[in-house]
């Protein structure tokens, strides 16, 4: 399989990497940088335990070849961390009890977190919309929803 050079920059950082042509971000996320908070969950764009920020955008890294957002910048949930400590999000899901298993956690936080980048003060409903894409089977969502509402409240202010 031939392989590209690609240069991306996660959360923060420079990368020149060699990937094949069919290489997933998903796959140079977790296996090349050792970035394991980014979820395989199914693998096929439905379950959202994979979303990263691209340019700005969420996006489940499994539909997304490494080879098409060379050049991008790229965040992942490792990204949230600070020398200051929790970033908001973080702090608003513990503290609104918004992680169970842990599994969609990451994807959530990414989604919330393009939401807030973009719309610092977003509705309730906004919020629902952005996080439509992301699956969690123990929170029922309501604490998810109430921390990205947390989270929203010290962001805008």
């Amino acid at each position: 399989m031939a392989k590209l050079d690609v240069e991306l920059t996660v959360n923060g950082e420079k990368h020149k990497l060699k990937v094949g042509s069919q290489e997933r971000l998903l796959d140079t996320i977790r296996e090349q940088l050792k970035l394991t908070g980014t979820k395989e969950g199914c693998s096929v764009g439905e379950c959202g335990a994979c979303t990263v920020i691209v340019d700005d955008q969420a996006v489940n890294s499994c539909m997304v070849l490494t080879a098409q957002v060379d050049g991008s910048e790229i965040i992942t949930v490792e990204g949230l961390e600070s020398k200051s400590g929790l970033h908001p999000l973080q702090k608003a899901f513990i503290e609104k009890q918004a992680v169970q298993c842990g599994f969609c956690t990451p994807g959530m936080l990414m989604s919330a977190l393009a939401l807030l980048n973009t719309n610092p003060v977003p509705s309730k409903e906004e919020i629902k919309t952005a996080l439509e894409g992301n699956l969690c089977r123990c929170t029922g969502y309501q604490q998810i929803i109430d921390a990205v509402e947390m989270a929203a409240e010290e962001w805008g202010a």
